[in-house]
Protein backbone atom coordinates (compact mmCIF):
# COMPACT_ATOMS: atom_id res chain seq x y z
CA UNK A 1 0.00 0.00 0.00
CA UNK A 2 1.41 3.39 -0.98
CA UNK A 3 2.32 5.98 1.64
CA UNK A 4 -0.37 8.36 0.34
CA UNK A 5 -3.04 5.66 0.30
CA UNK A 6 -2.19 4.75 3.90
CA UNK A 7 -2.41 8.40 4.96
CA UNK A 8 -5.82 8.76 3.36
CA UNK A 9 -7.15 5.60 4.95
CA UNK A 10 -5.88 6.80 8.34
CA UNK A 11 -7.73 10.06 7.86
CA UNK A 12 -10.95 8.34 6.80
CA UNK A 13 -11.06 5.97 9.76
CA UNK A 14 -9.64 8.56 12.18
CA UNK A 15 -7.63 5.88 13.93
CA UNK A 16 -4.23 7.35 14.47
CA UNK A 17 -1.82 10.14 15.19
CA UNK A 18 -0.83 10.00 11.54
CA UNK A 19 -4.17 11.09 10.10
CA UNK A 20 -3.68 12.92 6.82
CA UNK A 21 -4.52 16.59 6.41
CA UNK A 22 -7.24 15.63 3.91
CA UNK A 23 -9.68 14.55 6.60
CA UNK A 24 -13.12 15.68 7.70
CA UNK A 25 -11.62 18.21 10.11
CA UNK A 26 -9.62 19.99 7.42
CA UNK A 27 -12.66 20.17 5.15
CA UNK A 28 -14.48 21.99 7.96
CA UNK A 29 -11.42 24.09 8.78
CA UNK A 30 -11.36 25.56 5.27
CA UNK A 31 -15.16 25.88 5.05
CA UNK A 32 -15.85 27.57 8.39
CA UNK A 33 -15.24 31.15 7.28
CA UNK A 34 -16.36 34.55 8.59
CA UNK A 35 -15.40 37.90 7.10
CA UNK A 36 -12.83 39.55 9.39
CA UNK A 37 -12.57 42.71 7.31
CA UNK A 38 -12.91 46.32 8.36
CA UNK A 39 -13.09 47.60 11.92
CA UNK A 40 -16.60 48.96 11.26
CA UNK A 41 -17.86 45.53 10.19
CA UNK A 42 -16.26 43.94 13.27
CA UNK A 43 -17.90 46.50 15.54
CA UNK A 44 -21.42 45.59 14.34
CA UNK A 45 -20.85 41.83 14.49
CA UNK A 46 -20.25 41.52 10.72
CA UNK A 47 -24.03 41.90 10.24
CA UNK A 48 -23.54 43.57 6.87
CA UNK A 49 -26.19 41.84 4.79
CA UNK A 50 -28.41 44.89 4.37
CA UNK A 51 -26.25 47.72 5.76
CA UNK A 52 -23.77 48.14 2.93
CA UNK A 53 -21.48 51.10 2.42
CA UNK A 54 -18.52 49.12 3.79
CA UNK A 55 -15.79 47.27 1.90
CA UNK A 56 -16.37 44.10 3.96
CA UNK A 57 -19.92 43.87 2.65
CA UNK A 58 -18.39 42.33 -0.49
CA UNK A 59 -17.87 39.15 1.55
CA UNK A 60 -21.46 39.08 2.88
CA UNK A 61 -23.73 40.78 0.34
CA UNK A 62 -22.10 42.58 -2.61
CA UNK A 63 -25.31 44.56 -3.12
CA UNK A 64 -23.94 46.75 -0.32
CA UNK A 65 -21.92 48.50 -3.02
CA UNK A 66 -25.17 50.19 -4.06
CA UNK A 67 -25.07 52.29 -0.90
CA UNK A 68 -21.88 54.11 -1.93
CA UNK A 69 -22.09 57.68 -3.24
CA UNK A 70 -18.35 58.37 -3.36
CA UNK A 71 -15.16 56.41 -3.93
CA UNK A 72 -12.97 55.24 -1.07
CA UNK A 73 -9.70 53.52 -0.22
CA UNK A 74 -9.34 51.51 3.00
CA UNK A 75 -6.64 49.59 4.87
CA UNK A 76 -7.20 47.50 8.01
CA UNK A 77 -4.38 45.99 10.11
CA UNK A 78 -5.26 43.96 13.21
CA UNK A 79 -3.82 42.41 16.34
CA UNK A 80 -5.06 38.97 17.36
CA UNK A 81 -4.58 37.70 20.93
CA UNK A 82 -5.58 34.11 21.68
CA UNK A 83 -5.72 31.93 24.75
CA UNK A 84 -6.52 28.25 25.23
CA UNK A 85 -7.26 26.55 28.54
CA UNK A 86 -7.11 22.76 28.30
CA UNK A 87 -8.11 20.05 30.75
CA UNK A 88 -6.76 16.51 30.27
CA UNK A 89 -7.04 13.75 32.90
CA UNK A 90 -7.61 16.41 35.56
CA UNK A 91 -4.60 18.56 34.64
CA UNK A 92 -5.21 22.12 33.41
CA UNK A 93 -2.83 23.85 31.00
CA UNK A 94 -2.91 27.42 29.62
CA UNK A 95 -1.38 28.72 26.41
CA UNK A 96 -1.37 32.26 24.98
CA UNK A 97 -0.16 33.79 21.72
CA UNK A 98 -0.57 36.94 19.66
CA UNK A 99 0.20 38.08 16.11
CA UNK A 100 -0.44 40.86 13.61
CA UNK A 101 -2.59 40.47 10.49
CA UNK A 102 -3.87 42.45 7.56
CA UNK A 103 -7.63 42.03 7.81
CA UNK A 104 -8.60 43.98 4.72
CA UNK A 105 -7.60 46.44 2.05
CA UNK A 106 -9.41 47.66 -1.02
CA UNK A 107 -10.64 50.39 -3.25
CA UNK A 108 -14.20 51.24 -4.26
CA UNK A 109 -14.69 53.38 -7.38
CA UNK A 110 -18.14 54.93 -7.57
CA UNK A 111 -19.92 56.86 -10.26
CA UNK A 112 -23.00 58.56 -8.84
CA UNK A 113 -25.39 60.83 -10.68
CA UNK A 114 -25.77 64.24 -9.07
CA UNK A 115 -28.11 67.19 -9.25
CA UNK A 116 -30.83 67.19 -11.89
CA UNK A 117 -29.16 64.35 -13.76
CA UNK A 118 -29.84 62.12 -10.77
CA UNK A 119 -33.57 62.79 -10.99
CA UNK A 120 -33.76 61.43 -14.54
CA UNK A 121 -31.46 58.43 -14.18
CA UNK A 122 -32.78 55.05 -13.12
CA UNK A 123 -29.35 53.85 -11.99
CA UNK A 124 -28.44 56.34 -9.30
CA UNK A 125 -24.97 54.93 -8.66
CA UNK A 126 -22.65 52.19 -9.90
CA UNK A 127 -19.59 50.99 -7.98
CA UNK A 128 -16.65 48.76 -8.85
CA UNK A 129 -14.51 47.33 -6.05
CA UNK A 130 -11.33 45.29 -5.82
CA UNK A 131 -9.34 44.21 -2.78
CA UNK A 132 -8.93 41.60 -0.05
CA UNK A 133 -10.86 40.45 3.02
CA UNK A 134 -9.51 37.84 5.43
CA UNK A 135 -12.03 34.99 5.80
CA UNK A 136 -10.23 32.72 8.28
CA UNK A 137 -7.34 33.00 10.69
CA UNK A 138 -5.66 29.74 11.67
CA UNK A 139 -3.15 31.19 14.14
CA UNK A 140 -3.54 29.47 17.49
CA UNK A 141 -1.56 27.36 19.90
CA UNK A 142 -2.64 24.94 22.57
CA UNK A 143 -1.16 22.23 24.75
CA UNK A 144 -2.61 19.62 27.06
CA UNK A 145 -0.96 17.08 29.32
CA UNK A 146 -1.68 14.62 32.10
CA UNK A 147 -0.95 11.20 33.51
CA UNK A 148 -2.64 8.11 32.06
CA UNK A 149 -2.48 4.46 33.12
CA UNK A 150 -5.30 3.06 30.97
CA UNK A 151 -3.79 3.27 27.47
CA UNK A 152 -0.84 4.47 25.42
CA UNK A 153 -0.54 6.04 21.99
CA UNK A 154 1.96 3.27 21.25
CA UNK A 155 -1.07 0.98 20.99
CA UNK A 156 -2.16 2.94 17.91
CA UNK A 157 1.22 2.05 16.37
CA UNK A 158 0.72 -1.54 17.51
CA UNK A 159 -2.78 -1.78 16.07
CA UNK A 160 -1.66 -0.46 12.70
CA UNK A 161 1.32 -2.82 12.57
CA UNK A 162 -0.94 -5.84 13.16
CA UNK A 163 -3.50 -4.63 10.63
CA UNK A 164 -0.84 -3.96 7.99
CA UNK A 165 2.21 -6.13 8.79
CA UNK A 166 3.55 -5.62 5.28
CA UNK A 167 3.96 -1.90 5.97
CA UNK A 168 5.37 -2.42 9.46
CA UNK A 169 8.03 -4.89 8.37
CA UNK A 170 8.85 -3.24 5.08
CA UNK A 171 12.45 -2.58 4.14
CA UNK A 172 11.27 0.56 2.33
CA UNK A 173 10.59 3.52 4.61
CA UNK A 174 6.95 4.60 4.73
CA UNK A 175 4.85 6.86 6.95
CA UNK A 176 2.56 4.18 8.39
CA UNK A 177 2.42 4.11 12.18
CA UNK A 178 3.31 0.42 12.12
CA UNK A 179 6.55 1.07 10.27
CA UNK A 180 7.46 4.11 12.37
CA UNK A 181 6.80 2.23 15.63
CA UNK A 182 8.73 -0.88 14.65
CA UNK A 183 11.66 0.97 13.05
CA UNK A 184 12.06 3.14 16.15
CA UNK A 185 11.87 0.15 18.56
CA UNK A 186 8.63 1.40 20.05
CA UNK A 187 7.26 -2.01 19.00
CA UNK A 188 8.66 -5.52 19.18
CA UNK A 189 7.52 -8.56 17.19
CA UNK A 190 6.74 -11.98 18.63
CA UNK A 191 8.87 -14.42 16.61
CA UNK A 192 6.35 -17.24 17.10
CA UNK A 193 3.04 -15.54 16.33
CA UNK A 194 4.37 -12.67 14.22
CA UNK A 195 2.28 -10.19 16.19
CA UNK A 196 3.64 -6.77 17.07
CA UNK A 197 3.35 -5.42 20.61
CA UNK A 198 4.16 -2.19 22.44
CA UNK A 199 7.25 -1.79 24.63
CA UNK A 200 5.59 0.93 26.75
CA UNK A 201 4.60 -0.19 30.30
CA UNK A 202 1.67 2.23 30.48
CA UNK A 203 -0.24 0.29 33.17
CA UNK A 204 2.08 1.83 35.78
CA UNK A 205 1.42 5.30 34.42
CA UNK A 206 2.86 7.47 31.65
CA UNK A 207 2.91 11.24 31.32
CA UNK A 208 1.31 12.34 28.05
CA UNK A 209 1.53 15.73 26.39
CA UNK A 210 0.35 17.08 23.04
CA UNK A 211 1.22 20.55 21.77
CA UNK A 212 -0.10 22.10 18.57
CA UNK A 213 0.95 25.25 16.75
CA UNK A 214 -1.12 26.45 13.78
CA UNK A 215 -0.61 29.47 11.56
CA UNK A 216 -1.81 31.00 8.32
CA UNK A 217 -5.24 31.94 7.04
CA UNK A 218 -7.57 32.35 4.08
CA UNK A 219 -7.38 35.69 2.29
CA UNK A 220 -10.02 36.30 -0.36
CA UNK A 221 -9.25 38.64 -3.22
CA UNK A 222 -12.46 39.85 -4.86
CA UNK A 223 -13.66 41.81 -7.85
CA UNK A 224 -17.16 43.22 -7.38
CA UNK A 225 -19.75 45.29 -9.17
CA UNK A 226 -22.85 46.84 -7.62
CA UNK A 227 -25.45 49.45 -8.36
CA UNK A 228 -28.45 51.37 -7.04
CA UNK A 229 -31.66 51.30 -9.06
CA UNK A 230 -34.14 54.12 -8.38
CA UNK A 231 -33.05 54.35 -4.73
CA UNK A 232 -35.12 51.23 -4.08
CA UNK A 233 -33.20 48.20 -5.30
CA UNK A 234 -29.49 47.57 -4.88
CA UNK A 235 -27.85 44.68 -6.73
CA UNK A 236 -24.34 43.27 -6.61
CA UNK A 237 -22.11 40.46 -7.77
CA UNK A 238 -18.65 39.46 -6.61
CA UNK A 239 -16.08 36.98 -7.87
CA UNK A 240 -13.81 35.74 -5.09
CA UNK A 241 -10.38 34.13 -5.33
CA UNK A 242 -9.47 32.83 -1.86
CA UNK A 243 -5.88 31.81 -1.14
CA UNK A 244 -5.20 29.17 1.52
CA UNK A 245 -1.96 29.17 3.50
CA UNK A 246 -2.06 26.76 6.42
CA UNK A 247 0.74 25.33 8.56
CA UNK A 248 0.41 22.97 11.49
CA UNK A 249 3.11 21.45 13.65
CA UNK A 250 2.21 19.13 16.47
CA UNK A 251 4.18 17.05 18.90
CA UNK A 252 2.90 14.16 21.00
CA UNK A 253 5.09 12.89 23.83
CA UNK A 254 4.88 10.02 26.30
CA UNK A 255 7.32 9.70 29.18
CA UNK A 256 7.58 7.03 31.83
CA UNK A 257 6.24 8.39 35.11
CA UNK A 258 8.76 8.79 37.89
CA UNK A 259 6.86 6.30 40.05
CA UNK A 260 6.60 3.75 37.21
CA UNK A 261 9.95 1.93 37.29
CA UNK A 262 8.83 -1.69 37.73
CA UNK A 263 7.83 -4.10 34.95
CA UNK A 264 9.82 -2.28 32.29
CA UNK A 265 11.74 -5.09 30.57
CA UNK A 266 12.65 -3.03 27.50
CA UNK A 267 13.88 -0.01 29.40
CA UNK A 268 11.39 2.38 27.84
CA UNK A 269 11.97 6.01 28.79
CA UNK A 270 10.05 8.18 26.30
CA UNK A 271 8.93 8.76 22.75
CA UNK A 272 8.00 11.89 20.84
CA UNK A 273 5.99 11.67 17.62
CA UNK A 274 5.68 14.85 15.57
CA UNK A 275 4.27 15.92 12.24
CA UNK A 276 4.51 19.06 10.13
CA UNK A 277 1.73 19.80 7.63
CA UNK A 278 1.64 22.59 5.04
CA UNK A 279 -1.41 23.15 2.85
CA UNK A 280 -1.52 25.79 0.13
CA UNK A 281 -3.90 26.44 -2.72
CA UNK A 282 -6.33 28.73 -4.48
CA UNK A 283 -10.06 28.64 -5.09
CA UNK A 284 -12.81 30.48 -6.86
CA UNK A 285 -16.40 31.37 -5.92
CA UNK A 286 -19.19 33.79 -6.69
CA UNK A 287 -21.59 35.84 -4.57
CA UNK A 288 -24.75 37.57 -5.70
CA UNK A 289 -27.05 39.73 -3.63
CA UNK A 290 -29.85 42.25 -3.45
CA UNK A 291 -31.00 44.87 -0.97
CA UNK A 292 -34.51 46.32 -1.20
CA UNK A 293 -35.40 49.61 0.43
CA UNK A 294 -38.95 49.21 1.72
CA UNK A 295 -38.95 52.70 3.25
CA UNK A 296 -36.46 55.29 4.42
CA UNK A 297 -36.36 53.47 7.75
CA UNK A 298 -36.38 49.82 6.74
CA UNK A 299 -34.61 47.64 4.18
CA UNK A 300 -34.06 43.94 3.66
CA UNK A 301 -31.36 41.94 1.92
CA UNK A 302 -30.62 38.51 0.53
CA UNK A 303 -27.44 36.94 -0.80
CA UNK A 304 -26.26 33.60 -2.10
CA UNK A 305 -22.67 32.35 -1.92
CA UNK A 306 -21.68 29.59 -4.29
CA UNK A 307 -19.40 26.81 -3.05
CA UNK A 308 -15.70 27.56 -3.27
CA UNK A 309 -13.81 25.21 -5.54
CA UNK A 310 -10.27 24.77 -4.19
CA UNK A 311 -7.20 23.21 -5.75
CA UNK A 312 -4.90 22.32 -2.84
CA UNK A 313 -1.47 20.81 -2.23
CA UNK A 314 -0.66 19.04 1.03
CA UNK A 315 2.92 18.54 2.22
CA UNK A 316 3.44 16.45 5.36
CA UNK A 317 6.49 15.15 7.15
CA UNK A 318 6.35 12.84 10.21
CA UNK A 319 9.11 12.17 12.70
CA UNK A 320 9.73 10.24 15.90
CA UNK A 321 12.32 10.10 18.66
CA UNK A 322 12.35 7.16 21.07
CA UNK A 323 14.56 6.54 24.10
CA UNK A 324 15.18 3.09 25.64
CA UNK A 325 17.85 2.62 28.32
CA UNK A 326 19.42 5.95 27.37
CA UNK A 327 19.68 4.82 23.74
CA UNK A 328 18.01 7.25 21.32
CA UNK A 329 16.57 6.54 17.88
CA UNK A 330 15.57 9.44 15.62
CA UNK A 331 13.58 8.93 12.40
CA UNK A 332 12.53 11.86 10.23
CA UNK A 333 12.36 13.14 6.71
CA UNK A 334 15.38 15.33 7.42
CA UNK A 335 17.66 12.37 8.03
CA UNK A 336 16.15 10.31 5.21
CA UNK A 337 14.57 7.59 7.37
CA UNK A 338 10.97 8.68 6.71
CA UNK A 339 9.33 9.98 3.51
CA UNK A 340 8.10 13.50 3.02
CA UNK A 341 4.70 13.28 1.36
CA UNK A 342 2.93 15.48 -1.17
CA UNK A 343 -0.69 15.10 -2.27
CA UNK A 344 -2.65 17.30 -4.67
CA UNK A 345 -6.44 17.28 -4.47
CA UNK A 346 -9.58 19.40 -4.76
CA UNK A 347 -12.06 20.53 -2.11
CA UNK A 348 -15.56 21.94 -2.56
CA UNK A 349 -16.84 23.96 0.39
CA UNK A 350 -20.54 24.48 1.29
CA UNK A 351 -22.89 27.00 -0.27
CA UNK A 352 -24.32 29.75 1.94
CA UNK A 353 -27.51 31.80 1.99
CA UNK A 354 -27.93 35.07 3.89
CA UNK A 355 -31.13 36.94 4.79
CA UNK A 356 -30.94 40.29 6.54
CA UNK A 357 -32.84 43.36 7.68
CA UNK A 358 -31.88 46.84 8.86
CA UNK A 359 -33.91 49.43 10.77
CA UNK A 360 -32.52 52.93 10.28
CA UNK A 361 -33.16 55.75 12.76
CA UNK A 362 -32.50 58.94 10.84
CA UNK A 363 -29.41 60.77 12.16
CA UNK A 364 -29.31 58.44 15.16
CA UNK A 365 -27.96 55.20 13.73
CA UNK A 366 -29.30 51.77 12.87
CA UNK A 367 -29.97 48.24 14.12
CA UNK A 368 -29.25 45.34 11.79
CA UNK A 369 -29.45 41.54 11.78
CA UNK A 370 -28.30 38.68 9.53
CA UNK A 371 -29.45 35.09 9.33
CA UNK A 372 -27.04 32.74 7.56
CA UNK A 373 -27.50 29.08 6.61
CA UNK A 374 -24.48 26.90 5.76
CA UNK A 375 -24.79 23.30 4.60
CA UNK A 376 -21.58 21.70 5.89
CA UNK A 377 -22.79 18.24 4.87
CA UNK A 378 -22.27 19.29 1.24
CA UNK A 379 -18.46 19.54 1.59
CA UNK A 380 -16.68 17.26 -0.90
CA UNK A 381 -13.16 16.08 -1.66
CA UNK A 382 -12.02 15.12 -5.14
CA UNK A 383 -8.88 12.96 -5.34
CA UNK A 384 -6.70 12.03 -8.32
CA UNK A 385 -7.30 8.95 -10.44
CA UNK A 386 -6.52 5.80 -8.50
CA UNK A 387 -7.98 7.06 -5.21
CA UNK A 388 -11.68 6.65 -6.04
CA UNK A 389 -12.40 4.32 -3.12
CA UNK A 390 -10.73 6.65 -0.63
CA UNK A 391 -12.60 9.63 -2.05
CA UNK A 392 -15.96 7.86 -1.73
CA UNK A 393 -15.24 6.78 1.85
CA UNK A 394 -14.08 10.24 2.90
CA UNK A 395 -17.12 11.99 1.43
CA UNK A 396 -19.45 9.47 3.08
CA UNK A 397 -17.72 10.23 6.39
CA UNK A 398 -18.29 13.96 5.82
CA UNK A 399 -22.01 13.44 5.15
CA UNK A 400 -22.37 11.47 8.38
CA UNK A 401 -20.25 13.84 10.48
CA UNK A 402 -21.63 17.26 9.49
CA UNK A 403 -24.97 19.02 9.19
CA UNK A 404 -26.45 22.31 8.05
CA UNK A 405 -26.27 25.10 10.63
CA UNK A 406 -27.96 28.43 11.28
CA UNK A 407 -25.82 31.43 12.17
CA UNK A 408 -27.11 34.73 13.57
CA UNK A 409 -25.45 38.14 13.63
CA UNK A 410 -26.77 41.29 15.28
CA UNK A 411 -25.31 44.79 15.25
CA UNK A 412 -26.07 48.40 16.07
CA UNK A 413 -24.46 51.75 15.38
CA UNK A 414 -25.26 54.92 17.28
CA UNK A 415 -24.26 58.39 16.11
CA UNK A 416 -23.11 60.37 19.15
CA UNK A 417 -22.09 63.50 17.22
CA UNK A 418 -21.93 64.38 13.56
CA UNK A 419 -18.53 62.66 13.23
CA UNK A 420 -18.40 60.18 16.14
CA UNK A 421 -20.13 56.77 16.27
CA UNK A 422 -20.20 53.84 18.69
CA UNK A 423 -21.03 50.24 17.75
CA UNK A 424 -22.06 46.98 19.38
CA UNK A 425 -22.66 43.53 17.97
CA UNK A 426 -22.91 39.81 18.64
CA UNK A 427 -22.87 36.58 16.70
CA UNK A 428 -23.92 32.99 17.19
CA UNK A 429 -22.42 30.28 14.94
CA UNK A 430 -24.07 26.88 15.26
CA UNK A 431 -22.54 23.48 15.92
CA UNK A 432 -21.74 21.85 12.58
CA UNK A 433 -21.19 18.33 13.97
CA UNK A 434 -23.82 15.62 14.10
CA UNK A 435 -24.02 13.23 17.05
CA UNK A 436 -22.12 10.73 14.89
CA UNK A 437 -19.48 13.35 14.12
CA UNK A 438 -18.92 14.12 17.79
CA UNK A 439 -18.77 10.44 18.76
CA UNK A 440 -16.41 9.39 15.96
CA UNK A 441 -14.20 12.44 15.48
CA UNK A 442 -10.91 12.82 17.30
CA UNK A 443 -11.16 16.59 17.18
CA UNK A 444 -14.37 18.63 17.07
CA UNK A 445 -15.58 22.03 18.24
CA UNK A 446 -18.87 23.37 19.58
CA UNK A 447 -20.90 26.43 18.61
CA UNK A 448 -19.12 29.80 18.72
CA UNK A 449 -20.26 33.06 20.31
CA UNK A 450 -18.86 36.46 19.29
CA UNK A 451 -19.15 39.70 21.26
CA UNK A 452 -18.30 42.85 19.31
CA UNK A 453 -17.73 46.53 19.94
CA UNK A 454 -16.29 49.49 18.09
CA UNK A 455 -16.18 53.20 17.48
CA UNK A 456 -15.51 55.44 14.52
CA UNK A 457 -14.67 58.99 13.47
CA UNK A 458 -15.93 59.93 10.02
CA UNK A 459 -15.03 63.24 8.40
CA UNK A 460 -15.72 64.51 4.90
CA UNK A 461 -12.65 63.00 3.22
CA UNK A 462 -11.12 60.82 5.94
CA UNK A 463 -12.35 58.23 8.42
CA UNK A 464 -10.93 55.88 10.99
CA UNK A 465 -12.64 53.03 12.84
CA UNK A 466 -11.65 50.79 15.72
CA UNK A 467 -13.26 47.36 16.10
CA UNK A 468 -13.01 44.53 18.62
CA UNK A 469 -14.36 40.98 18.66
CA UNK A 470 -14.15 38.42 21.46
CA UNK A 471 -14.88 34.84 20.30
CA UNK A 472 -15.58 31.89 22.61
CA UNK A 473 -15.96 28.19 21.81
CA UNK A 474 -14.94 24.78 23.12
CA UNK A 475 -12.95 22.03 21.48
CA UNK A 476 -12.82 18.35 22.36
CA UNK A 477 -9.91 16.23 21.30
CA UNK A 478 -8.44 12.77 21.74
CA UNK A 479 -4.67 12.65 21.23
CA UNK A 480 -4.95 9.20 19.61
CA UNK A 481 -7.43 6.46 18.84
CA UNK A 482 -6.93 2.71 18.86
CA UNK A 483 -8.57 0.03 16.70
CA UNK A 484 -8.75 -3.14 18.79
CA UNK A 485 -10.44 -5.51 16.35
CA UNK A 486 -12.13 -5.73 12.98
CA UNK A 487 -15.46 -6.93 14.32
CA UNK A 488 -14.68 -10.50 13.33
CA UNK A 489 -12.63 -11.55 16.33
CA UNK A 490 -9.20 -10.41 15.13
CA UNK A 491 -7.38 -8.68 17.99
CA UNK A 492 -4.98 -5.99 16.79
CA UNK A 493 -3.79 -4.99 20.27
CA UNK A 494 -2.20 -7.49 22.64
CA UNK A 495 -0.28 -5.21 25.01
CA UNK A 496 -3.17 -4.34 27.31
CA UNK A 497 -6.93 -4.49 27.88
CA UNK A 498 -9.25 -2.37 25.79
CA UNK A 499 -9.56 1.09 27.31
CA UNK A 500 -11.19 4.42 26.61
CA UNK A 501 -8.70 7.01 25.44
CA UNK A 502 -8.91 10.18 27.58
CA UNK A 503 -10.43 13.27 26.00
CA UNK A 504 -9.12 16.81 26.36
CA UNK A 505 -11.51 19.75 26.69
CA UNK A 506 -10.13 23.03 25.40
CA UNK A 507 -11.74 26.43 26.08
CA UNK A 508 -10.73 28.94 23.42
CA UNK A 509 -10.90 32.72 23.87
CA UNK A 510 -9.91 34.65 20.75
CA UNK A 511 -9.57 38.43 20.74
CA UNK A 512 -9.13 40.52 17.61
CA UNK A 513 -8.70 44.28 17.55
CA UNK A 514 -8.55 46.13 14.22
CA UNK A 515 -7.97 49.69 13.04
CA UNK A 516 -9.31 50.90 9.68
CA UNK A 517 -7.88 53.92 7.93
CA UNK A 518 -9.81 55.26 4.95
CA UNK A 519 -10.06 58.14 2.56
CA UNK A 520 -13.01 59.22 0.42
CA UNK A 521 -12.63 60.89 -2.94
Amino acid sequence: MSTLRFALLSAITLTSLAASAQDVNEAYNFSNTTVQGTARSMGIGNALGSVGGDFSSLGVNPAGLGVYRSSELTFTPSLRMNSASADYTGTNTMDNNSHFNINSFGIVLTHAAKGRRAEHKNWKAVSFAIGMNRLADFNREYVYQGKNNTSSASQAFESDANQNPGNAGSSTPNSSLGYIGYASYLLNQNPTTGQFYSTVPFAGGVSQMKSVSESGGIDEYSISLGGNYKEKLMLGISIGIPNVNYHRYYSYQETLSNDNTANNPYGFTSFNYNQAVDITGTGVNAKIGAIYKISNSFRIGAAFHSPTYYSLSDYSSPGITTVHNDSMVVLSGDNGYLPQNQFDYNLTTPWKAVLSATFIMKKLGFITADYEYVDYASMRYSYPTGFEAEQTSMNQEIRKSYQGVSNFRLGAEGRITKVFMVRLGAGYYGNAYTAYGEANNLNYTTQRIDLNAGLGFHFRHFFTDLGFVHSMYQGFQQPYSIVYNNGAGTNYVTSGPQATVPQAKIDYALNNIALTLGVKF
